[in-house]
């Protein structure tokens, strides 16, 4: 083997380290972390754009289904108390039988009431929505968290010797901007409305 070879096979592992020690390997890692991590920003985003209408949207139907039955009841108890039966009509078919209607309709609502109260659950659904707009508000704060300690280490692996050799020579790596709330109250969750907030 003649010198210069073997020369070569010595010098190509230190060339290999040096490389190596000059970010050359760490600084794509690095990028990719944080763009990764970018990714997982937007999907907690688009989760809650997603989550949040389908949610109100079943508090809503469930809501509407119980005021529909709580009015009927409600209503049925009006129109029952409204017809009133002296001891003087007790002989008035008619008025019997308008008496017993009233009462019968009632009863029927009572017992719709009493058939849909396992299912009854506004209350159940809305704490569902809280729960669930609560923690898809945890997932995009540590979405956030996550992306901008994968930007800081990024940048500072690239800002650092020996890695700012491979940064600038290799990839003229620029640094990447943290997420930062830009519009006002940002960081607050979404109002939700029930549409019957006053106008």
């Amino acid at each position: 083997m003649n010198r210069t070879r073997f020369a070569t096979l010595l010098l190509a592992p230190a060339a290999a380290a040096s490389l190596a020690g000059c970010g050359v390997n760490s600084i794509p890692t690095a990028e990719e972390s944080a763009k990764a991590k970018w990714a997982d920003v937007q999907a907690a985003y688009q989760r809650r754009a997603n989550l949040i209408p389908n949610l109100v949207a079943t508090v809503k139907g469930a809501a509407a289904s119980e005021q529909n039955i709580l009015v009927g009841v409600t209503q049925a108890r009006a129109d029952a108390t409204k017809i009133q039966l002296s001891g003087d009509q007790i002989g008035d078919p008619a008025a019997m039988q308008r008496y017993a209607d009233a009462q019968n309709r009632l009863t029927l609502s009572l017992q719709r009431l009493q058939e849909a109260y396992p299912q009854l659950r506004s209350q159940e659904n809305f704490q569902t929505l809280m729960s669930q707009v609560e923690g898809t508000e945890n997932r995009i704060n540590i979405s956030i968290q996550d992306y901008n300690k994968a930007v800081q280490d990024y940048n500072t692996e690239i800002r650092t010797f020996p890695s700012v050799i491979g940064a600038k020579v290799f990839y003229g790596a620029k640094p990447m901007a943290p997420y930062q709330a830009t519009t006002p109250n940002a960081e607050q969750a979404p109002t939700i409305d029930f549409g019957n907030s006053a106008r």
